[in-house]
């Protein structure tokens, strides 16, 4: 049986073994742990002091209970030295490394660990290499002593070997590393490896000394401007130098205002001008103007909130009625702001038709987050200095709008809305949105640079909104940088609820009219909603709100009777607003064939547009009025062709077409018209024209139609629905590839709808047109089902 370190002879196989979680035994060292996992107390019970058994560490300290897999192959055999009982589960243990251990297998983990093993030969150990390192070490003992308080007891009897676990012990070695040292059976090599810690450790000492020598002198200096400023302002004061009082109210608040390292060296350096300008010329008003702009900067400055996304929520839901998935987007942006701890900002683009809340909702969000709100407006905005700045060599040079909104902001964490970003416009003098681009990029914008500041200033923690009519003004690189969210619109109860909500008492209160002295029922807002306004947004109902509380106003004031309640019904309107300015016209428009109801976007929302078409002799040419775009014009050539290409199958003779010119006019000829959508209309107007059955007066569509008689999807859907639901239309025709854009559209306007989804225009025409008149005029001819032709 081979001896381990004192003599003490190798326990026999199987023998007890402790797992240690953390660290390493080695051999000549002594280690002190507190044990009080189960097994590891039925082992110290069933032994005593002087025995022998292995201790091995574990690869993952985690595991309670390790297996064979969770120990490391390489132990110690340690003697137990001392047994102290602290508690009734946990003992402290003293156990002295007495040799290596190879582990072979783990036997036994009931009543505790068991396993089998063998000793581990060293190499080299008397060699002459083993003996030199070994003395080095004893050497190199000393300065660990001296430098790291580590004091390492080497006697003289200590082999090589032992030497260098003794250092390794007193070093307290990382676990992979150690296990490294543990497991070197050659024993230079394994001394190689403690020399080379040694020497690290000393490298490290050596810089740190040097950190501390450059700290010790930098405090130094600095302790000796102080010194002298001191004495610079005693001095000043004996003279009565006012500039040096108001350089020093400078430097106090540069010193407040917790400058980034930059930004610092560079107000130090204008001061440092100002000062030895004596504050006299015109440079020393450019400097006091740049320095109290630097010192008024919000540098470090945030605003704290402890809103919880309910709060957010409640305040949102107590501003605005409905824009659901428009509260739903800006919750999850908060959600992932709460959750990540991130502080970096959001971009948000609100896009819609005027008067639908896209700035009060800014102005709601920074309510509810706690933060303050700055909006900075860009419609008209064509200078890039109104973003950047003037430069300091121009008289009367200032920051750009940014900067005055952080100023005025307080923090450096605002809600600052960009208002009508799509109006923003060029010139000689550059482009805003050029300069737009770095503001809304989170990469780039925490190192915004200010033409009059030449200073990097963090903007990645504003949370930026966006508002804008439109995005197709906006450049490609620009809408790359948004996160758009869309608002379409408001629903008819949408409208109702904010008008009693909002918008009513908010004029009550400006008119000065009490809010027991006017009722307005709610017959009279529907009827002002629908014949009075005609708007995807509340902005016109607001007007017509604050017209009847003038006018209410002004019989309360005629008749000095504050105590009267007057009330407001539908029949009373007129002599408020006057006569009603909007009346359904669809049926009217569709009651002769040749007639279609289309649907429309526009900036200010979805609208409805009527086809007209009308056949007159001639031969055969088309004529194209309504002030239309290209592509609205070939969208009608395109639906021409596709009749002329399936006359009979549409019931059209073909004379008919030889013989006729024929004309499409879309009304509302001031206002310019384009875009694909309208080709299922116009070919649906041309074929009631030619095969003279009408369309159905309750009936709108969209869709863009091709050559082969396919309907193609079409941007807008929700804003068209909601216009087709305004305009009284009670079934709309919808191309199938856009189903999935239905579920955007509130769900009290798709139960009052009727949607019809149509691939082809055999689908459109059956659910577009009424069926044949009985009685034919001359010249026409019956229809038969639209089922004969192709459009694969």
């Amino acid at each position: 049986m081979a001896s381990l370190r004192g003599g003490a002879p190798a326990p026999a196989s199987p023998f007890p073994i402790l797992p240690l979680r953390t660290g390493v035994l080695f051999p000549a060292a002594t280690l002190a742990l507190t044990v009080g996992r189960p097994r590891s107390l039925a082992m110290l019970h069933a032994l005593h002091v002087g025995d022998v058994i292995g201790v091995v560490p574990q690869r993952d300290g985690k595991v309670l209970e390790p297996s064979e897999d969770d120990l490391a192959r390489v132990g110690t055999y340690a003697r137990i030295v001392q047994v102290a009982r602290q508690s009734d589960r946990a003992y402290r243990v003293v156990l002295e490394g007495v040799g290596r251990l190879e582990l072979q297998r783990l036997v036994t983990a009931d009543p505790f660990w068991t396993a089998e093993g063998a000793p581990i030969d060293e190499t080299g150990a008397g060699s002459d290499e083993a003996v030199l390192l070994a003395g080095e070490l004893r050497r190199l003992a000393a300065d660990l002593a001296r430098d790291f308080a580590v004091v390492v007891p080497l006697p003289e009897e200590l082999s090589p070997g032992e030497v260098g676990d003794a250092i390794a012990a007193a070093l307290g070695l990382e676990s992979a590393l150690a296990l490294e040292v543990l497991a070197e059976r050659d024993v230079p090599e394994r001394l190689r490896r403690v020399v080379g810690v040694v020497g690290a450790l000393r490298q490290r000492a050596e810089v740190k000394a040097k950190v501390e020598s450059d700290v010790r002198r930098e405090l130094g200096k600095h302790q000796r401007e102080a010194v002298l400023r001191e004495q610079l302002r005693a001095i000043q004061k004996e003279l009565g130098d006012g500039e040096g009082g108001e350089a020093e109210k400078l430097r106090q608040r540069l010193a407040a205002a917790e400058l980034p390292e930059e930004v610092r060296e560079q107000a130090e350096r204008e001061l440092g001008r100002l000062e030895a300008s004596g504050g006299q010329g015109p440079e020393a008003n450019v400097l006091r103007t740049y320095l109290d702009w630097v010192a008024s900067l919000p540098w470090s400055k945030r605003a704290v909130s402890d809103s919880s996304l309910d709060d957010i929520a409640a305040r949102l839901d107590a501003d605005h009625a409905g824009l659901e998935d428009v509260k739903k987007r800006i919750l999850e942006h908060m959600a992932v702001l709460q959750l990540s701890g991130n502080p970096r900002g959001t971009l948000l683009c609100f896009v819609g038709p005027p008067g639908v809340g896209k700035t009060s909702l800014g102005q709601s969000i920074a309510d509810a987050t706690g933060r303050p709100f700055v909006r900075i407006a860009l419609g008209g905005v064509r200078d890039e200095a109104e973003i950047r700045g003037h430069r300091r060599t121009y008289v009367g040079a200032l920051p750009g709008r940014l900067l005055h909104a952080l100023r005025k902001a307080g923090v450096k964490n605002p809600v600052i809305l960009l208002d009508e970003i799509d109006k923003v416009g060029s010139s000689w003098a550059g482009s805003p949105e050029a300069a737009l681009l770095e503001v809304l990029d989170p990469e780039q914008n925490r190192t915004f640079t200010d033409h009059y500041l030449e200073a990097p200033f963090d903007l990645s923690e504003v949370l930026f909104l966006c508002t804008a009519n439109q995005l197709e003004p906006l450049s490609a690189p620009l809408r790359d940088r948004l996160e758009v969210v869309e608002l379409s619109g408001y629903t008819v109860p949408e409208k109702l609820a904010i008008a009693r909500g909002h918008l009513l008492p908010k004029r009550l209160r400006e008119s000065g009219v009490p809010v027991e002295s006017l009722i307005v029922t709610d017959t009279a807002l529907s009827a002002i909603v629908a014949e009075y306004t005609r708007e995807a947004g509340v902005r016109q109902l607001d007007r017509e709100l604050l017209r009847v509380t003038r006018g209410v106003a002004l019989e309360i004031a005629r008749a000095r009777e504050a105590e009267a309640t007057i009330v407001v019904d539908a029949p009373d309107l007129d002599r408020y607003l006057g006569k009603p300015r909007f009346h359904s016209e669809v049926a009217e428009r569709t009651s002769a064939a040749g007639v279609a109801t289309g649907l429309a976007w526009t900036p200010a929302g979805g609208d409805i547009l009527f086809i007209e078409t009308t056949r007159m002799p001639g031969k055969g040419s088309i004529e194209i009025t309504g002030q239309l775009g290209d592509v609205m014009k070939e969208s009608a050539r395109a639906a021409l062709s596709f009749v002329k290409s399936h006359a009979e199958a549409l019931g059209v003779p073909r004379e008919r077409l030889a013989d006729a010119d024929l004309h499409i006019h879309v009304p509302a000829g001031a206002v310019p018209k384009d875009g694909p959508s309208a080709g299922v209309t116009m070919f649906t107007a041309l074929t009631s024209l030619l095969s003279g059955r009408r369309v159905r007066s309750d009936t709108a569509m969209t869709g863009e139609v091709t050559l082969r008689g396919r309907v193609l999807p079409v941007g807008g859907i929700k804003s068209k629905v909601l216009a087709a639901h305004r305009a009284g239309i009670r079934r709309v025709i919808l191309p199938a590839r856009n189903e999935r854009d239905l579920a955007d559209v509130p769900r009290e306007v798709r139960d009052e709808l009727e949607v019809i989804f149509a691939s082809d225009v055999v689908e459109v025409l059956a659910a577009a047109l009424e069926p044949a008149p009985p009685a034919l005029g001359e010249g026409d001819v019956p229809s038969p089902a639209p089922t004969t032709w192709a459009t694969a």
